[in-house]
């Protein structure tokens, strides 16, 4: 990733923008033991109480690397109650990088982030319909197939 992706201008001005970045080598303990990194390249998702929210295990190029950490962020507010931060992350992620890997997983957590905000089943329906229509094949709405039964 050194030779591809970290030197990507859209990588850059995203981390330097939205994250802390930390780099630590595979064996430098406690860190490596505290965080089970077995492989590399391992990128973790920490939100502000270090508490892992998202890892990615091995490369990734920089349009698939910047919806990820996109995807790490939503999830981290989401875990924290944090919907009205965690709702924007979710959409944008889906608006600008509807074709990379982490939109299905996106899409399913805008829709329990909206779910959890509103209490209202309508958003898991609609993440239900829009995972089907868009991803058919993800695993993401495998997942989210039980929400097809929400009217």
């Amino acid at each position: 990733m050194d030779a591809v992706t970290y030197p990507d201008k859209a990588v850059i001005d995203f981390i330097n923008s939205n994250m802390i970045p930390v780099r630590v080598r595979h064996d430098q303990k406690p860190l490596s033991e505290d965080f089970k990194v077995k492989w590399t390249p391992a990128l973790i998702t920490l939100d502000m109480d270090g508490i892992e929210r998202h890892r990615t295990v091995g490369f990734l190029p920089p349009e698939e690397l910047v919806p990820s950490l996109m995807l790490g962020i939503g999830k981290a507010h989401l875990e924290r109650g944090e919907f009205s931060r965690a709702i924007p992350r979710f959409e944008n992620l889906v608006s600008k990088y509807a074709k990379s890997d982490s939109a299905p997983e996106a899409v399913f957590f805008l829709g329990v982030a909206q779910y959890q905000s509103a209490h209202d089943p309508k958003f898991l329906r609609k993440a239900y319909d829009q995972l089907t229509a868009k991803y058919p094949q993800s695993e993401w709405t495998k997942r989210a197939s039980p929400y097809s039964a929400i009217k």
